[in-house]
């Protein structure tokens, strides 16, 4: 029992109302049944013997009987104390582990973390994030759910889920938000399309062609975002169809439905007949309002778990989509 630092009480029938027993008290015990001697036992608790002795005549009132045989120069434990002592070493045992546990799940070391995570990210970010995180803290249990942007920021306030990995969550408050990804957008085109043979696709190019496109209700910053990309060339989207996953839009596009502009990740979609055509440019623009596609890492901010780094699983800082302009599944 050395180097216990447990203190409390434990209370008798399994309820939390009455204390049954102080846990100085029992420690006082375990120790003192080790030693059988007041005065080593006290040394090892760091008190006097007076007060060892107060604490053991207590406990032993609490029993109804002696649990020591005190003699000159030396004690030894009654039958009702060696009854006892097994049972007060697995008790404290136990509340020592259990404050363990605890700490190390505040510490983001252990427990169970619910993670929201945008479809379009499985094949992206989220393998290497997984992994590097399952590296990091191995003890704990993940629940990975697959949800758009608007169902994750209502799981995230309602606690439902404990971090959310999103394209472009809403700034609201009581979300903590920290960058994990920048995208840029891509044009993505059926496959024998006349703007697909292209490294590059200009904005303005894309006016006359019927959009598949995300529900604003899915995402409303990516979908305004898009719809500012358009506009800064001139031009209103001309929306045919609505997908809520970015998969889906791709499929639409392969099936010749239109044409998107999607965050480069969509890159990794692999479907016939739909390739993406290029990172699209966009008049000069210095200080565009319009940047690329950003995915971030939320979590409710009115709670301590899980902890910011377990949020980011590495701790590395933003990184930016990889520069070439051209992929064909």
């Amino acid at each position: 029992m050395k180097g216990s630092d447990v203190t409390g009480n434990i209370t008798g029938s399994g309820g939390t109302d009455r204390p049954e027993l102080a846990l100085h008290q029992l420690h006082a015990f375990a120790v003192l049944a080790e030693e059988l001697h007041f005065g080593h036992a006290a040394d090892r608790l760091g008190i006097a013997q007076p007060p060892l002795s107060q604490q053991i005549r207590r406990l032993e009132a609490r029993v109804g009987h002696p649990l020591f045989v005190r003699g000159p120069g030396r004690i030894s434990l009654t039958p009702a104390g060696r009854e006892l002592l097994p049972a007060a070493r697995r008790a404290l045992g136990e509340i020592a582990d259990g404050l363990a546990a605890a700490r190390r799940v505040g510490d983001g070391l252990a427990g169970r973390l619910r993670i929201g995570f945008a479809a379009s990210l499985a094949p992206t970010l989220l393998p290497g994030l997984l992994t590097a995180f399952r590296a990091r803290y191995p003890a704990v249990d993940l629940d990975i759910r697959e949800m758009t942007t608007a169902p994750q920021v209502s799981a995230l306030h309602e606690r439902a889920l404990d971090v959310g990995l999103l394209r472009e969550p809403p700034v609201e408050p009581g979300l903590a938000v920290e960058p994990l990804l920048s995208e840029r957008f891509v044009a993505v085109l059926p496959a024998g399309h006349p703007l697909a043979v292209g490294r590059t696709v200009p904005v303005a190019a894309l006016a006359d062609q019927p959009f598949v496109l995300l529900p604003r209700a899915c995402g409303p910053t990516v979908h305004d975002r898009i719809l500012g990309v358009c506009r800064a060339a001139g031009f209103e989207p001309r929306v045919v169809q609505r997908a809520v996953e970015w998969q889906t839009v791709a499929a639409l596009v392969a099936a010749g439905l239109g044409v998107s502009l999607a965050p480069a990740g969509v890159r990794a979609v692999r479907l016939r007949g739909s390739p993406t055509a290029g990172s699209p440019r966009t008049p000069p623009a210095p200080r565009s309002p319009w940047p690329g596609a950003r995915t971030t890492g939320a979590r409710s901010s009115g709670t301590s778990w899980p902890p910011p780094a377990a949020c980011t699983g590495t701790g590395r800082r933003p990184r930016s989509a990889p520069a070439d302009p051209v992929a064909t599944p």
